[in-house]
């Protein structure tokens, strides 16, 4: 077994091969954790309106990472992979009945953005909250590429790889994104 300080620093590769070895993956796991649950909460907050979703979702993808870590291949990164688990997860979430009921249809930009500042974990300026309700009013294609490439910063190549689109289609999703939501802030901001 390696001392916590050892494992802390190894790097991604390394962190997966003792994922992957029955006798230090639990420690292994617990190094992940550390490292990637902020991240992998920030993806799924950015998709569920909630918290305690948030939090409910991020454990269940962690559940499915423990369980299928065996089966990753490394075609990808590690956090890549763990991505886009965390990502389905939070779209299946609000696919789900439990979270129609929650946010009534009825529910406008302006309730949105009131759910988000009067949110004690939700850590921003009006501004932000405008940004956030603009981005929820967007289609779900359009919201994750949005997401992937304003918030995550990914490029077009790795965002074609997590959603299995083309970079043409990802590009134009983007743009339109783009427009609705510069629309939206402009019309709310006046």
């Amino acid at each position: 077994m390696l001392s916590s300080k050892d494992l802390s620093r190894i790097s991604e590769e390394e962190l997966l091969r003792l994922l992957q070895q029955e006798e230090t993956k639990e420690q292994a796991f617990s190094v992940l954790l550390k490292r990637y649950s902020p991240r992998l909460y920030a993806v799924i907050r950015r998709i569920v309106l909630f918290h305690e979703d948030a939090n409910d979702v991020l454990q269940e993808s962690l559940y499915k990472i423990w369980k299928n870590i065996a089966l990753f291949k490394g075609n990808s990164r590690l956090y890549t992979w763990m991505h886009t688990i965390a990502t389905n997860e939070a779209l299946s979430h609000l696919r789900s009945e439990k979270y129609e009921r929650k946010v009534p249809l009825s529910t406008s930009e302006y309730d949105l953005a009131e759910i988000l500042m009067n949110d004690p974990y939700f850590d921003g300026d009006n501004a932000e909250a405008l940004l956030h309700a603009a981005i929820a009013t967007l289609p779900e294609k359009q919201k994750l590429v949005f997401q992937y490439r304003y918030f995550d910063e990914l490029s077009y190549n790795e965002i074609s790889q997590l959603t299995d689109t083309s970079v043409g289609a990802l590009k134009a999703d983007f743009h339109h994104a783009q427009k609705k939501v510069k629309q939206h802030i402009e019309i709310e901001s006046d």
